[in-house]
């Protein structure tokens, strides 16, 4: 067995893995937080996305949204990470093998990448372009490539659930 497949095994072998796999509520109670978790990273995304393409809160400076919808973004995605991580154990050599799966986590770094690239080049020149309604066309793009790798995150996520068997 490959080192790879040897560590997931051992992952999915773990008493926490073993627990989420065998408790009646373990398994569903954890998914519920991580669809609540990623809806609300997703549609907090969404609202600063929207507002980057001009299609949404035009009235408020690019700022100020952010100041007030990231926080709740990123207390929303570590919830997401720590449930979405627990699922993962609980099958980890089923969701590897997942081409679902792998489609997810390369479209959250990509969304990752954009992000990075937004904060550290695009968002630089945010007092320009802040109170604009039509903003940058660096930052429009930004927010696109956001929406449709976070569109495809969630698109993704869903198939997953029809394509990993839920443990017994």
């Amino acid at each position: 067995m490959d080192p790879v497949m040897s560590l997931l095994s051992s992952l999915e072998t773990s008493r926490l893995a073993v627990f989420i796999q065998q408790s009646e509520f373990g398994f569903p109670a954890i998914e519920t937080v991580h669809v609540i978790a990623v809806t609300l990273v997703f549609g907090t995304i969404a609202i600063v996305d929207f507002r980057l393409l001009g299609l949404g809160s035009n009235n408020r400076p690019v700022t100020e949204l952010c100041r007030d919808v990231l926080p709740w973004t990123w207390i929303a995605f570590v919830v997401a990470a720590i449930s979405g991580a627990l699922l993962f154990i609980s099958q980890a050599t089923q969701y590897y093998e997942n081409t679902a799966f792998r489609a997810k986590m390369l479209l959250m770094l990509l969304a990752g990448i954009n992000m990075l690239v937004f904060e550290l080049i695009t968002y630089r020149s945010v007092s320009t372009w802040d109170r604009a309604s039509s903003v940058a066309l660096p930052a429009k793009c930004a927010g696109a490539i956001s929406l449709v790798c976070w569109l495809g995150v969630v698109s993704f996520a869903r198939l997953i659930g029809f394509t990993v068997g839920v443990p017994e």
